[in-house]
């Protein structure tokens, strides 16, 4: 599949919040199918280890619902940009750049280890990917970026909703009984209630869905591999 270039990646931070800015407006807040038809579900995660100049990148595919990994793709890309919060797709996108133009046919959602609305400029990891893939996306996030919650119950499949303000930018999920939450948005063609349904069935007896749980795994073998 060919991933649409819609802008460089060689870029200053100031010309990385302006494109965000620019393509915000394409990110659409719905789902356009139904559950019961999605059969595949993918996980990205990036690892690095700060005394090295390289992103160590993984796209995990499993089948959905019944969660078994189907396949698995990886790359090993140099640093281009600095992390910088809020602009983490400028410096991740690039090293899943390949994986997503050789299996974004392979999978119908996918779910990011990052932000999608929640976000300053409402265009996280999760919505940048969407909208370059024209793909369901959904964020997934182990902390919070923006916005104002109150704390779920402490059983799975509790949640609240994540504000910025009056608007609803994504909801806090408890994905185990007494674990802390995850940071669940809806990143493109995906809303909050869809994209919590799917994280929670996503998730087996970890924190974590099993799509970005894997991804994550995956990812610190590779490094691990590479002696890094």
């Amino acid at each position: 599949m060919k991933v649409a270039n819609l802008h460089d990646w060689n870029l200053t931070p100031a010309d990385a919040i302006a494109v965000q800015n620019s393509l915000r407006s394409r990110v659409q807040l719905h789902f356009p199918g139904n559950l019961e038809d999605v059969r595949r579900i993918a996980g990205a995660d990036i690892s690095f280890n700060r005394r090295e100049p390289r992103l160590y990148a993984a796209l995990v595919i499993l089948s959905f619902p019944d969660l078994q990994v189907v396949a698995t793709h990886t790359h090993i890309a140099n640093i281009t940009f600095p992390y910088i919060p809020g602009l983490l797709s400028f410096r991740e996108v690039p090293a899943l750049w390949p994986l997503l133009e050789k299996a974004a046919d392979q999978f119908d959602v996918l779910i990011c280890d990052g932000q999608g609305i929640a976000h300053p400029r409402r265009f996280g990891l999760a919505s940048h990917i969407g909208v370059l893939l024209n793909k369901p996306t959904i964020g997934c996030a182990k902390s919070r970026l923006v916005g104002q919650y109150r704390e779920p119950d402490g059983e799975k499949g509790s949640f609240s909703y994540l504000y910025d303000d009056d608007e609803v930018i994504g909801a806090v999920v408890r994905t185990r009984r007494g674990v802390k939450p995850v940071f669940v948005s809806p990143g493109h063609l995906m809303d909050v209630d869809t994209a919590v349904r799917m994280v929670l069935m996503a998730t087996r007896k970890y924190r974590l869905p099993e799509p970005t749980r894997q991804a994550h795994i995956v990812v610190n073998q590779l490094r691990g591999q590479q002696g890094g």
